[in-house]
Parts: structure tokens; sequence; C-alpha cells
């Protein structure tokens, strides 16, 4: 058994494509040994700037031999059939092997395929590994560039390392030949590096000044970067992102503290934050008051003989340029009003089909006034939300924006302080792109709120007007984060509204008269999403969604976390079992009870506004008749006993779903327990008396009405 270590070496590769670039090398690595039928255990991959490298621990020497077969045509078959059979499995008809399969004479190809020595597969599949390598972006270069079939790589190719233990595996691509020799770092060492087996190759590459595990990089870069700032009585502001793409860009990383001037700070900190890191890869600093620091922690790839001190200055005066472009913008923005750079808004298209983003805003301000006057957003003014609402995408035409679009929102905040806006409205512009993400802040003050969500809304009811609707993967606009967001803030904030009625609202805001019921369908898949991260079942909110028929999200959730805590337990586990006898009982005997009897109107919409009080009240009158009538017959004691426990359980169950107090109805369901199971341990439904079968199965449909009430049981798996 040996070790293959293999390296490819060549011009900086840039540090986003590394991770990928990573992952692509051990997939083909392990495509090529499967298909050679070596077995491939423990891999390691390192990338720098300047290589890939590959380690795979234990190879065989060499395969095994095998033999191969594979069935033919019978005998006597035309030749043309043979003759393909043969050229398929690269034989002669000399070859072939005849044997009886269910009394007719077959061919058989039968071919002994020799073990190979590992080092000649290891040769191939090199090749096939460079020539199927997937880079985002690729180049040729040299004369052979000239053809198209020339060799593409993300930048030109330069050396191969591979060695299978100690001994050399032979290859060429492009002109380069594989060997045991390699480069150290471009300035800290000088000369070839000779590597005598995949055991010796990160320590040889680390006396070159190469660190070539990339993750004992960002270590180094993420506690030296952290040292530094510490030793300044500073505290790095942690940026994962920006460990990783520094690791990308250097060999032997060397994390440098420098200083830029402080007027600088006068510019917002996240515009200084963001002009660091977007166009110089710089960390920056806090003081012990938690504001911003006039500091930067830069990654040198060399250890420079003056500490670094030529390095810092040179970055700080880069820095310098940077943040003097961010300081006119801020001051050139402020000199225009918001509500003057919202009236550029008019020249940016939305979307072709609806209209500007100053059409937007017009829809928005709108929904966020009709969700504070109708009470839906509690504790907001309805002339401040319009206001935030018509001021929230100003700031998408400033110059700082322009720059840096990241900003959006967060730039229009602050120009809406400096015109001394209410607290309120500039708060309102900052945030009402929230949430973003999963895991982002959830907006909770009334003006961001109504704003936040009529914008949200006005996305989703717009885009699905048009039928620009997510498919499968694709969703371009955002629409499934959209509502997932929409969510997120009815929740948070406990805001008590059927989703039906604001997506007519955000119809209405529009110029629609109605809203497609495909948006309320979207919400419920996005709703099962949500729960789903929380732990939830999707078939508990299945069993919910047709007694919640106006889509009161807050309601809702409540109900379902209660059902599936019931459900969860031994009552609710032996409730739904009962549950399924009795219907499975009713379905065979084709029993509908008197839900049955009476069709019920808007069914299939989940979230209808409505059901029809003149149609609940005949179904209330005809289960009070049938509650009412006697008995041709002494009941049973089990059967009495279900009686009575529904009789007490059903006004229970009512009267707490009334209060929203799911955990009582759930408890209500519970007491029923008990009493369906004895009834089908001591009553027969199907008696030969006629009068006491269509009791029993009046008294399993009313038992199955009962857990209606508080939830569709049908709808629960299990």
């Amino acid at each position: 058994m040996s070790d293959f270590l293999l390296e490819l070496r060549c011009e900086e590769i840039p540090a986003r494509m590394q991770a990928g670039a990573r992952a692509e090398l051990e997939k083909l690595f392990r495509r090529e040994m499967d298909a050679s039928g070596v077995s491939v255990d423990a891999v390691t991959v390192w990338s720098t700037p300047r290589r890939l490298a590959l380690i795979a621990r234990d190879l065989p020497e060499a395969t095994k031999a095998v033999s191969e077969e594979a069935k033919g045509p019978p005998v006597g078959a035309p030749d043309q059939a043979v003759d393909g059979f043969c050229r398929k499995n690269g034989v002669s008809r000399d070859d072939l092997e005849v044997r009886d399969v269910k009394g007719r004479e077959t061919y058989f190809a039968v071919k002994n395929v020799p073990g190979r020595a590992t080092g000649d597969l290891l040769g191939e599949a090199i090749l096939a590994i460079i020539r199927d390598f997937s880079w985002p972006k690729s180049m040729r270069w040299g004369a052979a560039s000239l053809s198209t079939e020339s060799l593409r790589w993300v930048r030109p190719l330069s050396g191969i390392v591979a060695l299978l233990g100690d001994a050399v595996v032979e290859c060429e691509v492009h002109g380069v030949t594989s060997g045991a020799v390699t480069l150290g770092h471009r300035f800290h060492h000088h000369g070839d590096i000779t590597i005598g087996n995949a055991g010796d190759y990160a320590m040889k590459l680390r006396a070159g000044h190469v660190i070539v595990d990339h993750e004992e990089r960002q270590n180094l870069i993420r506690e030296g970067a952290a040292t530094v700032a510490s030793d300044a009585g500073l505290s790095l502001v942690q940026d994962e992102g920006l460990v990783i793409e520094n690791a990308g860009l250097t060999e032997w990383p060397v994390p440098l503290l420098g200083r830029f001037d402080e007027e600088f700070l006068d510019v917002p900190p996240e515009v200084i934050q963001l002009t660091a890191r977007v166009n110089q890869k710089y960390f920056v600093c806090e003081s012990k008051d938690g504001k911003l620091a006039n500091a930067f922690v830069c990654t040198a790839n060399i250890e420079a003989e003056d500490g670094g001190a030529a390095i810092v200055d040179g970055n700080r005066k880069v820095l310098a340029a940077r943040l003097s472009d961010a300081r006119f913008f801020w001051e050139l923005d402020q000199k225009t009003p918001l509500r003057e750079h919202a009236k550029k808004l008019e020249r940016i298209t939305f979307h072709e089909k609806l209209g500007s983003v100053a059409d937007k805003v017009e829809r928005v301000a709108k929904l966020a006034r009709w969700l504070v006057e109708e009470g839906i957003v509690r504790g907001a003014g309805a002339d401040q939300a319009e206001q935030a609402a018509r001021l929230a995408k100003a700031d998408l035409v400033t110059e700082m924006v322009g720059e840096f679009p990241e900003l959006q929102g967060l730039m229009g905040g602050y120009y809406a302080d400096k015109e001394g806006l209410p607290r309120e409205v500039s708060d309102a512009i900052r945030d009402h792109y929230k949430p973003v993400g999963q895991g982002d802040d959830v907006p909770t003050a009334p003006v961001t709120v109504a704003v936040s969500l009529a914008d949200k809304l006005d996305t989703l009811v717009g885009f699905f007007q048009i039928d620009e609707k997510p498919t499968g993967s694709k969703d371009p606009f955002a629409l499934r984060r959209a509502t997932l967001g929409i969510l997120a803030t009815l929740l948070r904030n406990d805001l008590r509204v059927g989703l039906r009625r604001l997506i007519t609202a955000a119809a209405h805001a529009g110029g629609a008269t109605d809203a497609g019921r495909d948006i309320a369908e979207f919400f419920i898949e996005r709703l099962k999403v949500q729960e789903r991260d929380n732990g939830i079942r999707h078939d508990m909110i299945d069993a919910v969604l047709p007694n919640e028929r106006d889509g009161d999200t807050v309601r809702t959730v409540a109900r379902v976390h209660a059902l599936q805590a019931f459900i969860d337990t031994d009552n609710g586990t032996n409730l739904l079992a009962g549950y399924k006898r009795a219907a499975n009982i009713l379905k065979k005997e084709d029993w509908h009870g008197i839900e049955g009897e009476i069709a019920r109107t808007g069914e299939e919409d989940p979230l209808a506004l409505v059901d029809d009080p003149d149609m609940k009240a005949v179904i209330d009158a005809k289960m009070e008749e049938r509650h009412a009538r006697e008995l041709s017959y002494t009941p049973e004691p089990a059967e009495k006993a279900l009686i009575e426990a529904l009789d007490t359980a059903e006004p229970q169950a009512e009267k707490a779903i009334e209060a929203e107090n799911f955990e009582a109805a759930m408890s209500a369901l519970a007491s029923l327990r008990a009493p369906i199971d004895a009834f089908f341990e001591d009553v027969t439904v199907n008696d030969p008396n006629e009068d006491k079968r269509a009791a029993r199965l009046d008294l399993l449909a009313r038992f199955r009405a009962a857990v209606h009430n508080v939830a569709d049981f049908s709808k629960i798996e299990g």
C-alpha cells in the first residue's frame, strides 16, 4: 500500500474559486479510481493561491485480475447481430463461448482482464482530471491556444507533482511533464523543492515558506488578526468570509495592523467597513466602547524585514483614497433631500409589466397606510408609515448605493436621520428590507413593520399576477424569501389578520380587483417549510388548515404546535388510532353522518374568508336534533359512556377553540381516548338490529365530527 500525492501548480487561483476547485479535484479523482477498480478511503485536498494538492492514503500497488462476461445472441442469430456483439465487447468470434440457457445454445463473451499497476492507472487519471476539470472561468494560453481543442485551465498550468510512494507517476499535459519538483514561496524561497513522498510534502513546502493547508492558514489569520488588534487595545470585527478570502490570497499569511485618519470616522461605520472589506480585503476594528476605530488589519503574504511598516503604509494610502471617495459620496448625497432623490425612481424600471420603481413605491405607500388604518399594525401613525414607504427606495439613486448596492436601505436611513425626519421614519427606511434571510432580525417597530410587510406583499402579489412564479429551484425574484419574511413578521409581531385579506389588499393597491388563490397556496407551502425548520410536521399543518379558514397565521401556528404536542403523547397516538378505526368503518359503510348530509361551502379554498353562517346554523340545528333523538334501545355501558363523553367534550373543545386555548381543546379530545377504546372493545357496531347499527354509526360519525372540529385527523400520517 502506498500514498499518492498530486500537486497541480499554476499562476494565482482566485480565492473565490478555491473551495469549489478542492471539491472538484476530489470528485474527479474518486470518479477515475472507481472506474479503474481502485478502492479509495481517506483523501485530503489542499489549496493555496498557486496550487491544488491531493493526497490519497493506502492505495494498492496494483488492481486485481478479473473475469468479465456478457450474454449475447443465441446460436443461429444473424451474422450482423453476432458481429455487433463481438465489436461491443472487444472479442472475436473465436473467443465466444457457447452455453445452454434454458435449453437454447447462446453465445457468451468472456474477457479476462489482467490486473494493472496503480501507477499506470494514476497517469491516465491525471490526464482525465485535468481535461475534465470544471472552472467557473478558464483560459487558454501559448501557441496552442489558437486551437479550440487546447487545454483550458483557470491560469496557465506550470507544474505537476505526481508521486505514488516515492516513485513518480509519469504523465504529460500540454507540454507539462510530471515529476517530484515544485516551487516554494514566490519571494521567500528560491530554487526547486524536491518532494520525496506524500508524507514530507507539507513539511518541505513549509520549509519553503508555503503553508499548503488552507485551514491552517485560516486559523493563523483568524487568530493573528485578533491578536494584533488586541495588542493595540482594540477588538477585531469578526468576518469569517474575509478570513477565508485572505487565506486564499496568501501562502504565508502575516496579519498587520494599520491606522487611517480619524476624520474618516464621520462616514457611517458600515461604509468604512464595506470599503475596507470589498475593495482592500481588510478587517476593521472597534474600540472598547464598541464604536468603529480608525484601524484596519491587512494580511501580508511575506514576513517583511521592517516588521511590515512599509506594507502597512502602502495599504494605508490606498485605503485613504478609497475612504476619500466614500466620504465624497456621503457628502454629495446629503445635498439632495430624499424626496428629490425619490423623483428619479421614475427612470428606473422595476419590471416591464409592473412599471417603474416609483410605481412600486406608490403601491407600497397605499398598502402601508392601509395596514395601519385597519388596525392590523398597531402603534404606528398612518402618515409616518406612508412617508417612510415613499422614501424607502430613494437611496437607490444615490451615489453611495450606486457604489455599494449592499447598503440600500441603510443609507436611506442615515440620510433621513441627517434630514431630521422622525426617528420612526428613518428606522423604517433602514430596516424595511428585513428579514432578508433565515436568522436575520425581524422588524418589530410598528412603522417599520408596516413598510416591510407592504413592500414584500406588493412584490409577491405583483409577480404572481404577471405569472412570474417560482418554478422548481428557480426563483429569480426571491418570492420564497419574501413570503417567509411576511410569515416571520406576522408571527413575531402577533399580527392577527387573514392572509387572504392581505393578499386582496395588495392586489387592490396595484389596481387589480382580486388575487389568485395560487398565492394563498404558495403561502401555505412556505408556512410548511418554515415550520418544518421548527420541527413541525407538514401533515400537522394540513390537519389544521380546514379549521383555519381565514388564514390567520398566528392562530394557525399556535393550533399546529398544540396539535403536534398532543399527537406526540400516548393519548394523542391512541386517539388517532381510534379515529382512524372509526373513519375506516364509516368509509366502509359509506356512512357520512350529519356533516356529510349537508354540503358546506368554500371547502376547496384553504383561505376562504368565512363559512356561510346560514349553513352553519342549519348544521347546528341538525346536530341538536340528532343528539336529542331518543334511542329505541338501551345503550350498552361502553356506548353510553362514549355518548356522555362526547356530551362533555364537544362544548369544552368548542369553547376552548373560541378562546384560542388550543391546549385545552386537545385536552378535551384526550378525554375521548378511553371511551372510544372501550367502545370498540365492548360494542358491536354492525349489529343485526338496524336501529342499533344506525345509531352506532351515527355515534362514530359524531365522534369523527368532534375530532374534526379541532383538527382533521384524516390528514395526519401514521
